[in-house]
């Protein structure tokens, strides 16, 4: 099978550029961009059926406080949202509510996907909040670390109970109107959060991809990476993975015997990765490059778990004899930069402080330094590689990953511990007292150990959908033709719980 230029165009689209090491924590960015291609697809095939639905989209602004717990402070911040009113059998019609995550929004959140589909189906008014400090929400004071303090999970849940309210008096919304939360990956956990810490707002919450217990030292991420790449139903195979192993323990042998200039060339770096901290980032990059095909595994389009292993076990048919697994590492990131146009690879540590440190740069959408400060002060979610079930290279350590945040932010690496230990603390972690809240996670999707993937007990009534073979937020699409039947099944499922949940709310009222 040959890895051809054209199916690898959009996982370069996801990566942006695959000059950065820690791709992987920028991805779902990416993913959302990718996905959103598809939904215009969809949408423009709607327009040429005679169904144009973009003039459907409203957009507008809520001026929301910086901070929602100090009276004493009056400014506010621009927030976005968009809404959809095509659907909404008004005046009692539900509301669905879609959580923007660690991305901007677009007018796609309420014309397409699945909730989109289902809002259809039940007469309802779609709504969807852009998260503080993203895309176009962002604080006019900048993004200096002092300015970043006011962006947490907290304030998120304080600018959706405003937005509630905002959208209940502008549509004159009454208790009959029945909200339903959408949400993905960072997303998906405010979902499940807002409907745990404001049950009266919000009566069910669908938590797609939700990681909801915060991890330091998230080295399970690379073990699910390693595991799929052995799995056959899919394409991965126990060959594969060790193929794979055998590249990065080639490249690091290379690295510390002294031959970073060599391997600089072939894999054409910019400069030389002489130094620890560049060769961390080399090998950071090239292990994001695997990661990233793994969680990405069933988006149309990109590069397959299959495609990959057929490439790293050299079953290509470009390749014409034995090559060494090294060799095909390097043939791999090849491909990568002659898609991208790149002339070179960076590898440099100074590159990846200068784009976190740089306070400007995301006014223009992007949104590195932005989840970086989340992660360093709420939730971790670092992705290292000090165990044995990791498939890349043991240089990738919990310690050269938490330097940033002192790097960057001036937040020293021994109180990181705490920050995410409140965070469990406040929300419950993977045991959350909370009903009425679906969780839905992909077998393939490294983020499911964070997420709830078992039916929950009398304490925690929230239920969960577990999705062979799927990846990250699959199940948030709208339906394809080429879906799995686990798939198909898992969207049944939701569809029943939200079905449930309305005929349930209706029945409620009409007994008070």
């Amino acid at each position: 099978m040959y890895l051809s230029t054209s199916r690898l165009t959009i996982i370069i689209f996801l990566l942006n550029y695959v000059c950065a090491g820690r791709v992987l924590w920028r991805i779902k960015e990416r993913v959302r961009q990718a996905r959103y291609q598809k939904a215009k697809q969809h949408l423009l095939g709607h327009a040429l059926r005679g169904h144009p639905l973009k003039s459907h989209a409203k957009n507008g602004v809520i001026y929301q406080e910086l901070d929602h717990f100090d009276s004493n402070r009056k400014d506010k911040f621009p927030q976005r949202f968009f809404v959809n009113e095509k659907y909404w059998e008004e005046p009692n019609g539900p509301v669905f509510l879609f959580i923007g995550g660690e991305a901007a929004i677009s007018e796609v959140d309420v014309l397409a996907g699945h909730h989109v589909d289902m809002a259809e189906e039940h007469g309802a008014l779609i709504v969807a909040l852009e998260h503080r400090f993203y895309g176009e929400s962002m604080n006019p004071g900048g993004l200096d670390t002092e300015d970043l303090a006011d962006l947490s999970s907290q304030q998120a849940l304080a600018d959706l109970v405003t937005f509630h309210h905002y959208i209940s008096e502008r549509y004159h919304l009454s208790d009959k109107n029945t909200w339903i939360s959408f949400g993905g990956s960072y997303g998906g956990s405010l979902s499940a959060w807002l409907r745990g810490k404001f049950p009266h707002l919000v009566y069910g919450a669908v938590a797609s991809s939700a990681p909801v217990e915060a991890k330091l030292d998230f080295s399970t991420y690379n073990k699910v990476v390693g595991l799929s790449l052995m799995d056959e139903s899919v394409g991965g195979s126990a060959k594969c993975v060790g193929d794979v192993w055998e590249a990065f323990a080639a490249v690091e042998a290379a690295l510390m015997g002294g031959n970073e200039t060599q391997v600089g060339k072939d894999f054409s770096c910019c400069d030389t990765p002489s130094s620890l901290d560049d060769q961390i980032e080399l090998l950071s990059s090239l292990g994001d490059l695997i990661a990233t095909t793994v969680e990405l595994n069933d988006i149309e389009g990109g590069m397959s778990i299959e495609e990959l292993c057929t490439l790293m076990t050299n079953q290509s048919e470009q390749y014409e004899e034995e090559t060494e697994a090294y060799d095909r590492l390097v043939n791999l990131m090849d491909i990568y930069r002659d898609v991208e146009d790149l002339p070179c690879l960076l590898s440099s540590h100074e590159d990846i402080l200068d784009e976190l440190r740089n306070t400007t740069k995301s006014m223009d959408g992007s949104s590195e330094r932005q989840w970086y400060y989340q992660m360093c002060t709420e939730f971790g979610f670092f992705q290292t590689c000090e165990d044995a079930y990791c498939p890349f290279s043991r240089m990738l350590t919990l310690r050269s990953a938490t330097e940033l945040c002192t790097e960057v932010f001036d937040i020293p690496q021994d109180r990181l511990p705490g920050h995410v230990a409140f965070t469990n603390l406040y929300y419950g972690g993977k045991d959350p007292e909370n009903g009425r809240v679906l969780y839905v996670n992909g077998e393939i999707d490294p983020w499911h150990e964070l997420s709830v993937t078992s039916n929950g007990t009398w304490k925690n009534r929230g239920r969960a959908i577990f999705i062979k073979g799927a990846s990250h937020c699959a199940d948030m699409q709208e339906e394809d033709k080429s879906d799995s039947a686990s798939l198909r099944e898992a969207r049944e499922g939701i569809e029943s719980h939200v079905a449930m949940w309305l005929k349930t709310a209706a029945w409620e009222r009409m007994m008070a």
